[in-house]
């Protein structure tokens, strides 16, 4: 079902003329890399702050609260060039594992975001004291730095084609990650 949406969007004309551009791709492709890395240095901001490994003499809640807008800002110019991107080639990103990898990467650093949010609410201006922050909040912070860091570097591993399905034969193992549909005499080969 999913796989016939993304050769539906395929199809369209703005997909086709935004993947067959000379220039509007990379131009988005280039804001998204700016957007991540304004999104991703702000967050590298708080949670270094958080680590008590820099900006310790700035409040926490300061900081954080001084921060957020421009961290959403490029958070939802990172989603929508994102999208655009997904938008250029549909298929080929559904079935790349890379980018699925990077999805459920977000998604974890999104859930680790919202338990973080939402004690820092409750409790961030207790942690205004580089002393007091608790250690759950310090391995939230830790969690965020590694899971953006994978986020990037799968991100970066979605423009090679090693396991994309019109490579084959893959091992059976990737045709399944990434939802390949081989035919009758595909599969007999394998």
């Amino acid at each position: 079902m999913i796989l016939e949406f993304c050769k539906w969007l395929a199809s369209t004309k703005w997909s086709i003329a935004l993947h067959e551009s000379l220039y509007m791709y990379p131009w988005i492709e280039s804001a998204h890399v700016l957007s991540i890395c304004l999104f991703i240095g702000i967050l590298l901001f708080v949670d270094l702050r958080l680590l008590g490994k820099g900006f310790t003499s700035i409040p926490i809640s300061k900081l954080n609260s001084s921060l957020l807008p421009w961290s959403i800002f490029g958070f939802v110019l990172m989603v929508i060039t994102g999208l655009l991107l997904f938008y250029a080639i549909p298929v080929r990103n559904y079935h790349n594992i890379f980018f699925r990898f990077k999805l459920l990467l977000i998604i974890l650093a999104g859930i680790n975001m919202f338990l973080f949010h939402r004690k820092m609410k409750q409790e961030g201006h207790l942690w205004d004291e580089s002393d007091s922050i608790p250690a759950s909040v310090k391995r939230s912070a830790l969690v965020s730095l590694v899971l953006w860091a994978l986020v990037i570097i799968s991100g970066r591993m979605i423009a090679y084609n090693w396991f994309d399905c019109d490579i084959q034969p893959q091992p059976n193992w990737v045709n399944f990650l990434a939802s390949c549909e081989l035919n009758a005499y595909e599969m007999e080969l394998f």
